[in-house]
């Protein structure tokens, strides 16, 4: 039971150790002249004592977490029937998992089940007696590194450097995570999609003008051509994006320049904070709003006007998700606008220019990366939107850049291609990883473009 608790009792040894250090500090600080002639802070012999005692036991949990599965089921996989470890590689992934099953309560697949139940009891008594040991390994470590800290604590203990030091080492560390992450994220994506251009070339799969990831299983199979042009999906893509990117950028900017610029302090504060609510409404909301009110209202007003307009369009979802990310761009906007210092404005105006002269040719230029940012999260932000297209867009890949026509966009094929029980060897589960990787690419040039246009056009002051 305690090994269920250990990662609450490892920070509370933690928070006790940090209070023993800065008491020892205090204490040896005494003799010698008071806290003055302590090298470091009393705050940092807590530190450091907390760090030694939580850093070396956060590890040996965090590795035993990785390696228990694996030693247990080694050792459970000894006492098996010999049958059973006769079977083959597939058969007997099946009779682990039917255990692991048994261990979490849930139905078994099927036969020996008798065998089954008993190598699921003995593997639970073998965790029991692991997390026993384990933890009195932990907790042992802990005290030990408590006393030994506590010894070793006098005023000349460069505790500040160490505790920098182990910081600084935390920091690094946190950023490969980051990294490695991304790396490991772009290859997995990259890997399965080189499996898929194997099987479907790439330039059918750029070039191609009909989306049918569908493959006929059979020979008289029908409906199941197999075309994987994507060039419908990705036109589909950039024609909602475009639409969403008129709604918000001239709204939300405009907004942003009002709010920073023109209003009041206290309109501002009251403004601001409503304005920033349409971000935190969920997106299957502004998909009900676009399914249930906006695509009938535009399909009314194309009745009305003799237009041929679909239930679903592009408009209705491209209109709605504009909605959705202006906060994104006049949030971002506002505050970097309300950033620039107030001397460069009152230079402006002394030198004769008008208000608008001013946010023209003065604040806006030394905002612009924080706004190129910001349009360029809403832009990203629309393009990986997937529960408004669904609903209000449709899922029917058609080459056309008609917005009152339905279309889909590359997300929304992303999640129908993996959606249920798919096995990654055919072509249509593989298509959603080179979608994947053509929407990584192209959200990397878009930032290339970014940062090509703030400095080509940032004012930088002194």
């Amino acid at each position: 039971m305690i090994y269920s608790y250990l990662p609450f009792i490892i920070l509370l040894l933690g928070a006790c150790a940090y209070f023993i250090g800065s008491a020892k500090a205090v204490a040896v600080s005494g003799g010698s002249g008071g806290i003055r002639s302590l090298h470091s802070l009393p705050s940092h012999y807590g530190a450091l004592t907390a760090l030694c005692c939580v850093l070396p036991a956060l590890m040996v949990y965090a590795l035993w977490q990785i390696a228990e599965p694996m030693v247990l089921t080694s050792m459970i996989k000894k006492g098996l029937p010999a049958a059973m470890l006769q079977l083959s590689a597939n058969e007997f992934s099946l009779v682990l998992n039917d255990i692991r099953n048994a261990v979490a309560g849930n139905s078994l697949s099927g036969s020996g089940d008798t065998v089954i139940l008993a190598a699921a009891q003995r593997y639970m008594a073998l965790q029991a007696t692991a997390g026993k040991i384990a933890s009195a390994v932990i907790l042992v470590m802990m005290i030990a590194a408590v006393l030994i800290m506590y010894s070793r604590i006098h005023i000349h203990l460069r505790a500040r450097n160490i505790v920098e030091g182990l910081i600084r080492i935390s920091i690094i560390l946190c950023s490969a995570v980051a990294i490695f992450t991304t790396i490991g994220i772009v290859l997995s994506v990259l890997f399965e999609a080189i499996r898929f251009f194997k099987i479907i070339p790439l330039q059918d799969f750029l070039l191609g003008l009909d989306w049918s990831p569908q493959t006929a299983i059979r020979t008289d199979q029908v409906g199941s051509s197999g075309a994987f042009g994507a060039v419908p999906i990705f036109v589909g893509t950039i024609l909602i994006a475009l639409i969403a990117m008129v709604v918000a950028i001239p709204i939300g900017l405009l907004s942003a320049i009002y709010l920073s610029e023109y209003a009041h302090p206290r309109f501002r504060e009251i403004a601001k904070p409503l304005l920033e609510i349409l971000a935190g409404i969920p997106t299957v909301v502004y998909g009900f709003f676009a399914a249930l009110t906006v695509a009938p209202f535009i399909r009314d007003i194309g009745t009305s006007l003799h237009l041929e307009v679909s239930s679903e369009s592009a408009l209705a979802a491209g209109l709605v998700m504009g909605v959705m990310i202006i906060p994104f761009v006049s949030s971002l906007s506002e505050d970097v606008l309300h950033a620039v210092p107030q001397s460069l404005r009152d230079g402006s105006l002394a030198l004769g220019a008008t208000q608008y002269e001013t946010v023209k040719n003065v604040v806006v230029p030394a905002a612009l990366p924080g706004i190129v940012g910001g349009i360029l999260l809403a832009v990203s932000r629309a393009i990986g939107e997937t529960m408004i297209v669904v609903m209000a867009a449709g899922l029917s890949a058609n080459l056309t850049f008609n917005p009152l026509k339905t279309v889909t966009t590359v997300t929304v094929q992303i999640v129908t291609l993996l959606v249920g029980d798919q096995e990654f060897d055919s072509p249509k589960t593989l298509a959603a990883f080179a979608l994947g990787l053509i929407l990584f690419f192209f959200t990397l040039c878009l930032n290339i473009i970014a940062i090509r246009v703030v400095q080509k056009y940032r004012e930088q002051y002194e």
